[in-house]
Parts: C-alpha cells; structure tokens; sequence
C-alpha cells in the first residue's frame, strides 16, 4: 500500500508538472497563427528586438543607453502608433526563432530583405537601401573582389552579409582560404579581426562599414568599389500580423513625408538619402 501511494504521488507531481509546462507554452505561443495587434495595443508597448552593437543603427553609448539610427526611427514610429517601444537585445542567430516564440514583436536592426527571410517573416516597406561591402586594409594588395581568392574572409554570424557571399557565383566560399567564411558573433570582432590583420578582408553593411571606418581612422581602411550586391533594410515581422504590418506601413510613409526621417537620416549619416 505505501508503494501504492508513493507512485500515486509521484503520477500525481508529474501530471501538475507537464500541465504547468502546457500552459507555459502556451501563453509563450498564443500569437501563432493570428494577428496579434489587439494584444499589442493591449499591452501598450512594441518589443523590438536587436543586436546592439550594430552602429550606427543600433549599438550601446559611452553611458550604455541603445541609440541608433533604427533606434531613432522606430521610436517615433511608436509615437505614431501611440504605443511604447521597448528595445530588446538577443542573439542575432536567433531574430527569427525570437520573434515567431513571441519574444519580440519586431526584428528592427538593419535587417535586410532577402527571399529566403521572407519564407519566415513579414516585412515592411524597405526604408533603407544598402550593399554588402569588402573593406580592406588601406595597404593592402586586394583591389577587386576576384583578389580574394586564397585570401582570409570574414563576416557577422547568420548576417546578411553571409548570405550574399553563399549566393555570390564570381567568387565563392569554395574560393576563400580554407573554403570559409570565418564568422563572428559582432562586426566589432570582424573589424577587430581585420585591423590586427589575422583576416585579409571583411564584409559588411555599407552602412555600418563607412561609420566604424569614421570611428577609427579611414587611414586605416578602403572600400572596394566591387561588392556582394546592394539590398534594401526592412522590419521584420510574424507572418500573421497583417495588421501591425500595415500600422508600421504608414508610420513610416508619414516619418517621410512630415521630414522626420530625413532629420534622423542627416543625424546619423551626414546627408538626405
């Protein structure tokens, strides 16, 4: 009998235990397959997640505050929409696997449009163009993307800068010393790479290229005039949330049409796009 009882006990623990996790999940998943926007009006606030060492649109400042270029951009995108805006940051590898958990309501953090993140995401109107760029030591012998046969490539883990090398047929992984591309976790540890000249060459945001070669010394860098395509930035989104999609839509028609863009834009890169 006090066997009985011990394994009714224990039968009796786990069942609250797997019930507790099921409802967990739950609550974690409740947007799958639905336009959350009431939720999100609801709560009052947009989670916006990022990678916050992408300067200049989105990193962390001398007092550890996350400022940026998307930063400036989505916050008055909340106004508009009359909902607070919270930044998050999270692992870059894990944006999309974030967003559709119901972490985050935004992937907002120069994410550029590519077909194979369309498959996953929603996303907005583009708001920004950009390229993939290869910078280089200002010395060094590459001038063209052809001399980067043989030599050390480098790139942003899961960055769209990875995927434009993968999808490149001049010169390809295969190409590259040691057919890779080294990765790393943040662009500060590829220009870190670079600049201790452990790699021949990185790629990168244009964007965020030409604001670290001003933070550190454009004696020290060139970009080459080839590159790994041009892009457009867009926020991402779940595929469900029509009606956010739409919102942030014309949030940002009317950022453009009321000057509030070109403000941001001329802030942190100097002129009107």
């Amino acid at each position: 009998m006090k066997k009985i009882m011990i394994g009714l006990a224990t039968v009796g623990i786990l069942l609250v235990t797997a019930a507790c996790g099921n409802k967990d999940t739950t609550a974690k998943n409740e947007t799958n397959g639905k336009d959350s926007y009431s939720q999100i009006e609801k709560s009052g606030k947009l989670v916006v997640g990022l990678d916050d060492t992408f300067a200049p649109m989105s990193y962390r400042d001398s007092n550890g505050k996350i400022v940026g270029f998307d930063v400036d951009l989505a916050n008055a995108v909340g106004k508009k929409l009359n909902l607070k805006i919270e930044f998050q940051a999270i692992d870059w590898a894990m944006k999309e696997t974030e967003l559709n958990a119901g972490n985050i309501d935004l992937i907002w953090n120069g994410y550029t449009i590519t077909k194979e993140r369309q498959e996953k995401v929603n996303f907005s109107t583009p708001y920004l163009d950009n390229s993939q760029a290869i910078i280089v030591l200002k010395d060094s012998p590459i001038q063209t993307k052809a001399d980067l046969k043989g030599k050390v490539v480098t790139a942003q883990e899961s960055s769209s800068a990875v995927s434009a090398i993968e999808a490149d047929k001049e010169v390809t992984v295969a190409d590259f010393k040691g057919s890779e591309i080294i990765q790393y976790p943040s662009n500060n540890d590829v220009f870190n790479d670079l600049e201790s000249k452990r790699s021949d060459a990185a790629v990168a945001d244009e964007v965020l290229a030409r604001y670290y070669i001003g933070l550190k010394g454009s004696e020290k860098y060139r970009i080459l005039t080839d590159n790994y395509g041009t892009e457009e930035y867009g926020v991402g989104m779940r595929k469900a949330d029509k009606q956010l999609k739409e919102k942030v839509d014309t949030a940002l028609a009317e950022l453009r049409a009321d000057g509030t863009y070109d403000k941001a834009y001329q802030k942190w890169f100097g002129e009107k796009q």
